[in-house]
């Protein structure tokens, strides 16, 4: 069985998606990609450990903490996107990484005939189904600029502020950019 759950947060509602055995989904509602998070047969429901253990997650992380937990997680595509995902849960709290650092993290734990592409590791990130948990906004271009973020550039910034002690844990506004 899938569920959906929705949450408030400092940056706009999120919905939470899970079945039996773990969260398969967190989105901002509306972000790119959102349609394609939920199955066809879903039932909404605020009972459930994974989405009280998520909703404990997004509650320190909006205060500015780094949570030390993990929920428990179901992710659900190829084991190349999969790889790609599992190197972003390795990318410190507040710390980025480029999509040509992963590549290249990508390619040394492949075999040395195996070259990743950062553009095939961008193509990995811009369609993880578990944001926020799974860092993609800690992804930047290869020039330090913020590039590419299903949820909004803004958002992908304030978070990236958020986490680096910028700016106050319900701050309306990161300076230059405009609320969502």
């Amino acid at each position: 069985m899938d569920y959906l759950s929705r949450v408030s947060s400092p940056l706009g509602p999120l919905v939470m998606t899970a079945d039996d055995s773990g969260l398969t989904g967190l989105r901002f509602e509306g972000q790119r990609f959102f349609s394609a998070l939920f199955p066809s047969d879903i039932r909404e429901t605020n009972d459930l450990p994974v989405f009280r253990m998520t909703s404990k997650w997004l509650s320190l992380y909006f205060r500015g903490l780094d949570p030390g937990f993990i929920p428990p997680l179901h992710l659900k595509s190829t084991p190349f996107r999969k790889d790609v995902w599992s190197l972003l849960l390795t990318i410190p709290f507040g710390e980025t990484r480029t999509y040509g650092e992963i590549a290249a993290m990508m390619s040394s734990s492949a075999s040395s005939a195996t070259r990743v592409s950062p553009r095939a590791v961008g193509g990995a990130v811009g369609h993880n189904p578990i944001a926020l948990i799974i860092p993609c906004h800690r992804v930047i271009g290869a020039s330090g600029h913020l590039t590419g973020y299903a949820a909004g550039l803004d958002r992908k910034a304030r978070l990236l502020a958020l986490e680096r002690g910028r700016i106050r844990p319900g701050s309306p506004v990161l300076p230059g950019l405009s609320a969502p």
